[in-house]
């Protein structure tokens, strides 16, 4: 049985100038996200769904 304690949630980001990163994301926000969905990160905060 899994507990969670070691389960990531990656997604796949394309930035501004069209480079795609692999980023790793809480579960708060993979939960919130659906595809196409824009993710927005301001210095000192945390990701959110844009």
């Amino acid at each position: 049985m899994l507990d969670g304690s070691n389960m990531y949630h990656f997604v796949e980001v394309r930035l501004a100038d069209g480079e795609a990163v692999k980023v790793r994301i809480s579960r708060r926000l993979w939960k919130a996200i659906a595809v196409d969905d824009r993710i927005v990160k301001r210095p000192g905060a945390d990701p959110v769904r844009g």
